[in-house]
């Protein structure tokens, strides 16, 4: 059997993982989700092997991060040469040209013209807590819209805006106030009952024609924040006009737009970022999971005109880790050489072979994505968890999110082989 395929060798989990998740147990919080026994002790690619020698074809990346795939030679060559030569100094304090050279790479490649400014973290949740601080400092407001069904981080302000699922917000209020949730163009479930072409525009219409006359002075917002194509919400990718009519709204009353691209970007979707998709040109733009392929790192990245705070206003001791930046300029170079290609085109594969399901598949509602970036949105929540068990059993590593949806977000040098053993066994277990 080739070895870029699930082999199992023991019962699951096997005898040694039994042993780990028994000690786990006793010491390891229990907020950590887990949704099946998998031990993992080493990764190549797109597979995992775990303790007990069981390979299994991930089709997670460790959610959405390691965009290179597990241990690419280059990546380790580009950690192993910087750890070698400076693990640590801070760059909010002092200077290390790798951090600037970073800060030039992703400035020339966020959405929309002009100069570009970069501050860096370490998380998503960090990246988010960020643009909202950003947000704040430059346009004297203190209020903030977000949709409904979206995923910010578990920080108390990032959780403030965050709306996926209530247990995420259950127990920690009360949470920073001044945020207003709307709905997000899931034209599948429009909330307006309107056809999908007009469904992201009557969203976004409610900020003019109920909270800015109601609840919402306009002049008090900081911002909108918006996921360009919705991550734990369910995998909803939304129609161009719904950032056409969000950003004439914001332009029209002040507000900036910030693009939550942390699952989205890095490539996730055949482009650099997802929102290259829609033409959407956010003010400030918040990256982290893929950028540095495993690596702790986070960053937004604004236009020059609005990341206008002064020394002191911010700052990360962290985060701009000498040895994470090596790791995102080489990620960086991957994408740009094969990787985005590949994206595009093995997820185009896959939405062809599957694109039939909702019509042969009692179960499927509904078959979307871009690049891999792929939901499978089934009829029921029991039904998603229980293909999410039976997948495991199989040797492949998929995850749920939204109701009732499976993501599907490879490494991004899956290959077709791959891709087609994957659908093969969710295809076999959909009948």
């Amino acid at each position: 059997m080739s070895t870029q395929l699930p082999s199992l060798r023991t019962s699951l989990p096997g005898p040694i993982a039994s042993a780990i998740i028994a000690r786990d147990q006793a010491v390891i919080s229990p907020s950590y989700t887990r949704d099946y026994p998998l031990v993992a002790a080493r990764g190549e690619g797109a597979t995992i092997t775990d303790v007990d020698g069981n390979r299994f074809l991930d089709m997670n990346a460790g959610i959405a991060v390691a965009a290179t795939g597990h241990c690419h030679p280059r990546v380790v060559e580009a950690i192993r040469g910087q750890a070698e030569t400076l693990i640590h100094m801070s760059g909010t304090d002092f200077y290390y040209e790798n951090m600037v050279a970073l800060a030039e790479k992703l400035a020339a490649l966020a959405p929309g013209g002009g100069p570009r400014r970069v501050f860096f973290g370490n998380s998503g949740a960090e990246a988010i807590e960020a643009a909202m601080k950003l947000a704040k400092y430059h346009t004297g407001g203190d209020k903030f819209i977000a949709f409904f069904n979206s995923f910010h981080g578990r920080t108390q302000g990032a959780l403030s805006l965050t709306s996926s699922k209530a247990v995420q917000r259950r127990g920690f209020g009360p949470l920073m106030p001044g945020v207003t949730h709307i709905p997000y163009a899931n034209c599948l479930d429009c909330a307006y009952g309107k056809q999908r072409e007009t469904c992201g525009v009557e969203c976004v219409r409610v900020i003019e024609d109920r909270l800015i006359q109601t609840i919402l002075p306009a002049d008090e917002v900081a911002a909108i924040v918006v996921e360009p194509v919705q991550g734990e919400g369910g995998y909803v990718i939304p129609p161009k006009k719904f950032f056409d009519a969000l950003t004439a709204v914001a332009r029209a009353h002040g507000m900036l737009l910030i693009a939550d691209e942390v699952q989205s970007g890095m490539g996730r979707t055949g482009r650099m970022f997802a929102s290259e998709h829609f033409g959407f040109e956010p003010d400030i733009l918040a990256i982290a999971k893929g950028i540095a392929s495993g690596l702790p790192l986070g960053a937004i990245v604004a236009r020059a005109e609005v990341m206008n705070w002064p020394p002191g206003a911010h700052a990360s001791t962290f985060g701009g880790n000498p040895v994470a930046i090596q790791s995102a300029l080489t990620t960086i170079a991957l994408l740009e050489e094969s990787l985005l290609a590949n994206a595009t085109e093995v997820g185009r594969h896959m939405l062809d072979r599957m694109s039939g399901w909702p019509a042969r598949f009692a179960s499927v509602r509904d078959v979307r994505g871009l690049g891999l970036m792929i939901g499978v949105e089934l009829t029921t929540a029991e039904q998603r968890n229980r293909l999410v068990q039976e997948m495991f059993r199989r040797g492949v590593l998929i995850l749920g999110c939204g109701a009732r949806t499976i993501r599907l977000c490879p490494p991004l040098v899956l290959t077709a082989e791959q891709a087609d053993f994957a659908i093969d066994a969710m295809a076999e277990l959909l009948a």
